[in-house]
């Protein structure tokens, strides 16, 4: 079963360039439909991401008994720049229009990817959670989940793209909840209640009170079954801190709750990580949301390499096929 689902809109060539699109229909007015090879590269190193959608794509458009075949770098591997990461031989009429699709999804998967790269990096052995979903495009925010688990996140908020990646959706309680039942405590103990026994125990503990004395009175509540507390102190009071993480976890310990976790979110990036980390915070994972939503898309160009097996190619490129010895057959 294919785990990415491609609009009818790429299909058809709606969100392609229109120059292609009127260069197929100027090529099939001609009769012209070489066996053509295009190369895809990269303008920067990174975590290469999106090649199983392309795949897919490729799949559904490529006509099987013309003898095309596709050879790419594996989803989630590094890259370099200008590394060929995708060639495709095959008439070209079947898959010219869809260079803009092919590249546009290479370069916002990778974009995200390699920004996940970064905070997991920075991070060391602590997990990451992807929390950007919303900061983008409902159409994209699942996509953009599994890219960041491609590059190294343990898990995602929305459903979607927990469901692409093969992972758990991670996130229990947001501040509407708390808000909404009045109390911290009450808001948690209701989550007890109705969430299955899967769902892990964590609080949302900066609503009302401080965060050290809300974490003690929903652990006291939930009498041992408490799994973690989450910090995400808005930047109006300061955000969480490296000390504020120190304090949390020094009260829990005096108070027996040793075993209860504390997760940090808000604002974070590989800078603000890796200052918890190198100032020695007890920090037990981490919820990162725009930096990895919002990270800068890397860019992709396609080139026609081949034509009917004469090496080709625009001015100052290289005519003919690039070595690398990466690829792998994929189609």
């Amino acid at each position: 079963m294919a785990r990415f689902r491609i609009p009818q809109a790429v299909i058809s060539g709606g969100t392609t360039d229109i120059y292609f699109l009127r260069t197929k229909i100027i090529l099939e007015k001609e009769g012209i439909n070489p066996v053509a090879t295009m190369e895809v590269f990269s303008s920067r190193e990174g975590i290469l991401c999106g090649m199983e959608e392309v795949k897919e794509l490729l799949e559904a458009v490529l006509p099987p008994a013309q003898g095309g075949e596709v050879w790419a770098l594996p989803e989630g591997q590094p890259m370099g720049r200008k590394e060929v990461v995708l060639r495709i031989t095959a008439p070209y009429q079947s898959y010219g229009v869809y260079e803009t699709a092919i590249l546009g999804i290479l370069s916002h998967c990778s974009g995200w990817a390699t920004a996940a790269r970064e905070c997991v990096a920075a991070a060391g052995d602590v997990p990451i959670i992807s929390f950007g979903a919303r900061h983008v495009h409902p159409r994209v925010a699942g996509i953009m989940d599994y890219a960041a688990v491609v590059g190294g996140c343990v898990s995602c908020s929305s459903i979607e793209g927990a469901e692409i990646a093969g992972v758990a959706a991670a996130g229990t309680m947001p501040h509407a909840l708390i808000i909404c039942m009045g109390d911290t405590v009450a808001a948690t103990l209701a989550f007890q209640r109705h969430m299955p026994p899967e769902v892990p125990r964590i609080s949302l503990v900066d609503t009302f009170k401080d965060e050290a004395e809300e974490s003690l009175l929903v652990a006291q509540a939930l009498q041992g079954k408490l799994q973690g507390v989450r910090l995400d102190t808005p930047s109006e009071r300061g955000r969480v801190t490296p000390d504020l993480v120190k304090e949390v976890r020094a009260r829990l310990n005096l108070a027996g709750f040793p075993e209860v976790k504390i997760f940090v979110s808000g604002g974070l990036d590989p800078e603000r990580i890796r200052f918890f980390v190198d100032s020695g915070a007890p920090v037990d994972g981490f919820g990162v949301g725009s930096y990895i939503s919002g990270a800068k898309p890397i860019d992709f160009t396609g080139d026609l390499k081949e034509v009917e097996g004469r090496p080709v190619a625009k001015r100052g490129r290289i005519p003919g096929r690039t070595l690398n010895p990466r690829l792998e057959r994929i189609l």
